[in-house]
């Protein structure tokens, strides 16, 4: 029970004090419960308990059981968090996760789309119906903003500025930022707006922007399901998501001549490390054309 009042403490930690995402909050409790499932089967009943040797019959356990490097490393990441917080609240005098490494990643590129696979993707709705106009819309945004999808499906009506074509959006940690949506993005946007949007409501009051089809906001799951319908109607796009938009929009920004800083702005990264990722794409993609083009290649 007290391993319980623990997580639980933790979590409302995050939640109050680090204005954690519900997703992250989510991911956490899943990893330490697992890891709490694992010492009480070695016959340990309290976090306090926990030694370094424990930890490590832990991670050759994680590893027998194929877990990829970076699920690895998140659920460490979690842990090493839950025991400095334990570590802060004097519950513990030294973590067992402090001497751990975490395992060192495999080098895995962000997916993109190439334009004509962006333009398909984009002209694949039919815009005669609510649903298409919808869909477009919604397709247009994610790619004008490079906004995450989580930030998408929180927009309101109110959240769009379509007169100056920016949005303002709530990212990772409660942060406030605005995007620009673009030309196409708007004019999409208002064409939902003034053919779509009402049908979707049935007359119900709802602040959302983008509705299911019963007048709900629509959630990150069907975001995802409204893509991988369009991706099975189009012969040359594969395992396109949500986030692939984000990493083709930061992409086809510094391939277009956008300076990096601006491009880590956009994308609301804490961190330009983060963002520098999509150099190395760009590199890679010019590279490709070069050895395509170029006779002596």
């Amino acid at each position: 029970m007290k391993n319980e009042f623990l997580v639980e403490g933790f979590l409302q930690y995050l939640r109050a004090e680090k204005n954690s995402s519900e997703h992250t909050l989510q991911n956490y409790s899943k990893d330490i419960l697992q890891f709490m499932d694992f010492v009480e089967n070695q016959q340990i009943d309290d976090f306090v308990e926990v030694t370094y040797l424990n930890v490590r019959t832990y991670l050759a356990h994680l590893n027998g059981q194929q877990y990829a490097k970076r699920s690895v490393a998140r659920k460490l990441s979690a842990m090493r968090s839950f025991y400095l917080y334990m570590l802060r609240e004097g519950i513990v005098k030294v973590s067992p996760f402090s001497y751990i490494r975490t395992p060192k990643q495999d080098k895995k590129l962000p997916q993109f789309m190439y334009m004509e696979q962006i333009q398909s993707m984009l002209n694949a709705p039919d815009t005669s119906t609510p649903i298409g106009k919808r869909d477009q819309a919604l397709m247009e945004t994610l790619y004008a903003s490079g906004m995450r999808v989580s930030e998408l499906v929180q927009l309101n009506i109110a959240s769009a500025d379509l007169a100056n074509g920016i949005a303002l959006v709530f990212g990772k940690g409660s942060k406030e930022r605005y995007v620009p949506l673009g030309e196409h993005a708007v004019q999409a946007i208002e064409a939902y707006l003034q053919g779509g949007r009402k049908s979707l409501l049935h007359g119900k009051e709802e602040q959302a922007l983008f509705l299911n089809y019963v007048g709900g906001r629509l959630t990150d799951r069907s975001v995802r399901r409204v893509l991988d319908k369009y991706i099975e109607q189009l012969a040359n796009i594969n395992h396109v998501s949500p986030h692939t938009f984000r990493h083709t929009f930061a992409t086809h920004m510094l391939e277009a001549g956008a300076d990096l800083r601006s491009v880590q702005e956009l994308l609301g990264h804490v961190n330009l490390s983060t963002t520098q990722i999509y150099t190395h794409v760009t590199k890679d993609h010019l590279q490709s054309i070069y050895n395509k083009a170029h006779p002596r290649a």
